[in-house]
């Protein structure tokens, strides 16, 4: 199974706007750009809103005989690892191999040595193709690499062969996720993790590197652009000559966690892609259940009241649900308005403070993150919930088609 050069993961908390999604990849496909929807949702989000991953797969073959939609889409196990993959075998075709937590966990001298026999032939300067300044490499800084990196890499096999024993090598997409760190991977990092991969057996069509600066869930990019901007384009580099070099997949291609809404790299990443001509696998995830309430807020009447609750009760339960996301969001308490002030609002006031609109006057970013990881909330009034949605389902959906198609692909794509 191969993965497309574009692609993008639409994950869905509540699995109920599929066909909004898709309409905003059909939008797309019009225009001559070539997406294949990726529905993603991890196993912490299964938990917490008491869904399984066969949901997530009927929500995706649904929302494709819907709208007719004949070309390529998968269903991604995301984040998940030894101890979570088997409920997802059945019903996924993509599994982002989650091995973070491994990053410095103990490696022998064996297989050290290992790793070095094929690592020393870069030992002294490397030169990649495309990059003007050439790497120093020591013997002992390739050393280090493998006791950070060697030990997530073994894990990926283990999950890797745990999958394609039960479902077959051709039967699914695989990608090596090591994005929720405190610090990135440089492009030479990347580049002997490439190696480890390749020595390890695992065909990976996508890396998840951890970039600089901040991905906060939900909003925009925080760091240095300019830092970004070189950084993406040596690793887009580094890949290529990976492949070339180690024989990896030819698809292969950066994947960008916590990829929705990074507004001010998404013409940078765009335009990067185009003048290498390479693919890209963006995640938008909670983006939607955003969406969701944005368009329950603008319904007004009982629908308002009930975004307006969601953010209370996420307001009072600031700790629990901010504590999975610590690394993935930056709140200031003070910074954010009381239930009070917010049960004051109009529909109008509340979605323009929750919608991604970056230079409008009532946009707030604490507010949107706090909503953003509060979606246990919604999932905890159950029905009572799935029903406020299914009633404004044509002002939801199109929140969230709108939300996709214009925020997202048309930024990244500005120049095609």
């Amino acid at each position: 199974m191969k993965l497309d050069k574009y692609s993008f993961g639409i994950g869905d908390r509540f699995a109920q706007q599929g066909e909004a999604q898709l309409k905003a990849i059909i939008k797309a496909k019009e225009m001559g750009i070539e997406i294949v929807p990726v529905w993603n949702k991890s196993n912490r989000e299964h938990q917490i809103i008491h869904s399984s991953p066969a949901d997530t797969r009927t929500e995706a073959d649904a929302a494709v005989k819907a709208l007719n939609w004949n070309d390529a889409y998968h269903v991604d196990a995301d984040h998940i690892n030894l101890n979570t993959v088997d409920v997802f075998i059945e019903h996924s075709d993509f599994f982002t191999l989650d091995v973070a937590d491994y990053i410095g966990s103990e490696v022998s001298k064996v297989e050290i040595d290992r790793f070095l026999v094929q690592a020393v032939t870069y030992e002294g300067v490397l030169e990649i193709p495309g990059i003007d300044e050439p790497f120093h490499i020591s013997k002992d800084s390739m050393v280090e690499i493998a006791k950070s990196f060697l030990g997530a890499v073994r894990e990926a096999a283990a999950i890797y062969n745990h999958i394609a024993h039960k479902k077959g090598v051709k039967n699914f997409i695989a990608e090596v996720s090591m994005d929720e760190v405190e610090n990135p991977q440089t492009p030479v990092e990347l580049f002997f993790i490439l190696m480890m991969i390749q020595q390890y057996g695992i065909p990976a069509q996508t890396i998840a590197p951890k970039f600089t600066g901040r991905f906060n869930k939900g909003v925009d990019y925080v760091g240095d652009v300019a830092q970004f901007t070189k950084e993406f384009e040596q690793d887009l580099l580094v890949i290529d000559f990976a492949i070339k070099t180690f024989g990896l997949p030819e698809n292969l291609k950066l994947s960008v966690h916590s990829g929705s809404d990074k507004f001010t790299i998404y013409p940078i990443m765009g335009d990067l892609i185009q003048k290498y001509d390479k693919g890209i696998h963006v995640k938008t995830a909670g983006t939607t259940w955003l969406e969701e309430v944005i368009g329950l807020a603008m319904a007004g009447g009982d629908a308002l009241k009930m975004a307006q609750s969601i953010y209370s009760m996420a307001y009072e339960r600031q700790d629990e649900l901010c504590g999975p996301y610590a690394t993935v969001i930056d709140i200031d308490p003070a910074s954010l308005p009381t239930p009070e002030e917010v049960n004051g609002w109009d529909g109008e006031k509340f979605a323009n403070t929750l919608r991604h609109i970056p230079d409008h006057p009532d946009y707030q970013t604490g507010f949107r993150q706090l909503i953003h990881v509060g979606y246990k909330v919604a999932a905890e009034l159950d029905n009572e919930f799935l029903e406020m949605l299914s009633q404004h389902r044509d002002i939801v959906g199109e929140q969230v088609m709108v939300n996709i198609f214009e925020r997202h692909i048309q930024r990244l794509f500005q120049n095609r």
